[in-house]
């Protein structure tokens, strides 16, 4: 069921000169939905995100926002707003300043746009901190007051360019605990852009796969990893097995395979790998047709019969944990 705050996008396109950055994408993203634009570099991913904000222009297609073509409009005026990898504070304007500067460039009155600054500060836990300068911050902090000064307009989409990227490993996990709190409390459209998975099957409620300008999969981001329909979303999405059989090509998550004698089991192969990663170990070996493997067994399972490298082992799984793949 449509909602007048959706966003969709229709046949679009972008090409710088002969390249094609994006080819025809067709996608609709339903209003208060936190989606991930997932893939690797080049992908075609930001230029889509860009498009949709404003500051990148569009080659053909176009770009509703509760019906209404917001293609060609200035980004002020598309009810989006886009928080950028940099962040790109002023660095001459407090915490403060910085977050009110779009309701200045409004023309809104100094009294109203810091009360409403100071709201926005207190929505991101930053409010002991508006009269710093950005150098006076730690990344985490930047970003909040990014994402802030971003949410003071009232955007009915939310456009965040791989905000935790330059973040450490730890307060990016954090800082996936706070978008997702404001995504639920606000109630608007995050769209979010990543090349990582884990950041994304950790936020999304849909991802869209992009690969080679094209969206190769969509859907909610559980269906998506458990069923991916072609090699390139199993591989990418991680946790999966691209396995070729003479019945044909299928999928297997790494922790559906399990390890039995060589004798008598569906495939055989060599240890080529194993790494201790704390709760689980990662077994790679290589079976038939030189394809390479990993089966992630809980470190019970492995340490109660370890395996060497060189060690012949035999692999099996369910068939229902099977996925037949497209080209």
């Amino acid at each position: 069921m449509r909602s007048e705050l959706d966003l969709e996008l229709v046949s679009l396109t972008k090409r710088y000169g002969q390249t094609v950055a994006v080819d025809a994408i067709t996608h609709l993203f339903h209003a208060g939905t936190y989606a991930c634009l997932l893939g690797p570099s080049g992908c075609g991913k930001s230029s889509t995100l860009r498009m949709i904000a404003g500051h990148e222009s569009v080659t053909d297609g176009n770009i509703l926002l509760g019906g209404r073509d917001i293609s060609y409009l200035p980004p002020a005026k598309r009810g989006t707003a886009m928080m950028f990898q940099n962040y790109a504070l002023f660095p001459h304007l407090t915490v403060l300043d910085n977050v009110a500067f779009s309701l200045r460039m409004k023309g809104v009155d100094a009294p109203t746009r810091r009360a409403r600054a100071a709201e926005m500060l207190e929505l991101v836990e930053m409010t002991g901190l508006s009269d710093r300068l950005p150098a006076q911050l730690s990344g985490g902090q930047q970003q909040r007051v990014a994402l802030a000064r971003a949410l003071i307009t009232d955007p009915q989409v939310l456009l965040l360019d791989e905000p935790l990227s330059a973040l450490d490993p730890f307060l990016r996990v954090r800082m996936r605990g706070e978008l997702k709190r404001l995504q639920r409390e606000l109630g608007i459209t995050f769209i979010h852009v990543t090349h990582g998975q884990d950041e994304a099957l950790a936020l999304a409620d849909e991802i869209v796969v992009m690969n080679d300008a094209r969206i190769e999969q969509s859907g909610p981001t559980r269906d998506v990893f458990d069923a991916p329909k072609t090699a390139f979303v199993a591989q990418f999405l991680g946790s999966h097995n691209v396995i070729a059989l003479p019945e044909g090509k299928i999928a297997v998550r790494s922790d559906e395979l399990r390890l039995t004698a060589p004798d008598g089991a569906r495939l055989q192969g060599r240890v080529t790998g194993v790494e201790y990663q704390g709760t689980h170990v990662a077994l790679r070996a290589m079976i038939g047709g030189e394809q390479e493997v990993t089966a992630l067994l809980t470190d019970k399972d492995f340490f109660g019969q370890p395996k060497d490298l060189g060690e012949a082992v035999g692999l099996d799984w369910d068939r229902k944990a099977a996925h037949a793949l497209s080209a």
